[in-house]
C-alpha cells in the first residue's frame, strides 16, 4: 500500500500540480482512501486514471482533499481581538491595508476582513487578496452565498446591513464582494506577493508535516512588512515563532519585528 500511495502522490504531483508529500500522511492518506471508495475505485492507479479523465471525479477530489470547513468569524472572540488590532495598531500606522487571506476557502474569511473594515476604516482604500488552490471553492466564493450556519456568528445587525436574505440563504450585498480580490493559489509549491500588513491563515497549516509548516511561516514573515500580523487558527499555536522572526502580541496572533 505504501508504494501505492508513493505512485499516487508522485502523480498528483505532475498532473494536479499539488504537492502531497507535504501534508501529514496519516490524515491525507485515510481522506484519500475515503474518496477513493466512495468514487467506487479498488485502488490507487485506477483512481488516478479516472481524475484524470473524468472532470467531475477530479472536482470531486480536490474538494474534498483541501480543507474547506470554514464560516463567517470563526472563534468570534479571536475576530474580536483582531479587529481592536487592527482599529488601534494597523490603522494608526498606516492609511491603507494590504490584507491576505490564504487558503480562504469559501470567501467567508476574506469577506469576514471587508465587513470589519468597512465598519471601522470605511472611507480607506484597503485591498484584500483570497487565495485557495481548489478553483471550484474560489467560483463559490466570488458568488457570495452562504447558509444560515456559516453565517451564524455574524451580529444580527450586521446580517441586515450586508446581507440579502432569500429562501433561506444569505446572499452577501455586492459593494462588500467588491472589497476582495480571489485568487489561485498553492501555499506549498507558488511564489508569495509581498508588502502584507496582514496575513490570515487559520486552520490549514496543522494538517502540515512541521518542516512544511516552518517553510510557510518564514515565507509568510518575508510577506509582510515590519511590524505586520500573522493571524492563525485556534489550534495552530507557533511554539517556535521567536526562531521565525515573530513576537507574539496575543493568542493566535503574531507579530513581524521591526
Amino acid at each position: 500500500m505504501e508504494q501505492d500511495f508513493q505512485f499516487f502522490e508522485q502523480w498528483a504531483y505532475k498532473n494536479l500540480s499539488i504537492d502531497l508529500t507535504a501534508y501529514k500522511p496519516t490524515q491525507l492518506h485515510r481522506r484519500i482512501l475515503t474518496i477513493m471508495k466512495r468514487a467506487g475505485y479498488k485502488n490507487l492507479k485506477e483512481y488516478a486514471k479516472a481524475i484524470d479523465e473524468n472532470e467531475k471525479i477530479k472536482i470531486q477530489f480536490l474538494d474534498y482533499i483541501t480543507i474547506n470547513v470554514t464560516e463567517f468569524f470563526r472563534n468570534k472572540e479571536m475576530f474580536f481581538n483582531l479587529q481592536k488590532k487592527i482599529e488601534f495598531y494597523l490603522l494608526n500606522e498606516f492609511s491603507s491595508l494590504k490584507i491576505w487571506s490564504a487558503a480562504c476557502s469559501i470567501g467567508a474569511e476574506p469577506y469576514s476582513l471587508a465587513i470589519i473594515l468597512d465598519k471601522i476604516s470605511k472611507e480607506n482604500d484597503h485591498k484584500i487578496l483570497a487565495t485557495d488552490i481548489d478553483d471550484s471553492i474560489l467560483q463559490r466564493a466570488k458568488q457570495g452565498i452562504y447558509t444560515w450556519n456559516e453565517v451564524k456568528n455574524v451580529d444580527p445587525q450586521d446580517r441586515i446591513t450586508y446581507f440579502d436574505q432569500r429562501q433561506g440563504k444569505f446572499f452577501l450585498k455586492e459593494d462588500i464582494k467588491k472589497k476582495v480580490n480571489f485568487k489561485k493559489h498553492d501555499l506549498i509549491l507558488d511564489p508569495y506577493d509581498k508588502g502584507f500588513h496582514l496575513i490570515v491563515c487559520r486552520n490549514v497549516i496543522i494538517y502540515f508535516k512541521n518542516k512544511t509548516k516552518d517553510k510557510i511561516y518564514k515565507k509568510f514573515y518575508e510577506s509582510l512588512v515590519p511590524g505586520g500580523f500573522l493571524f492563525v487558527g485556534a489550534t495552530e499555536t507557533i511554539f517556535n515563532y521567536k526562531d521565525l522572526g515573530f513576537e507574539k502580541v496575543s493568542t493566535f496572533l503574531y507579530q513581524k519585528q521591526r
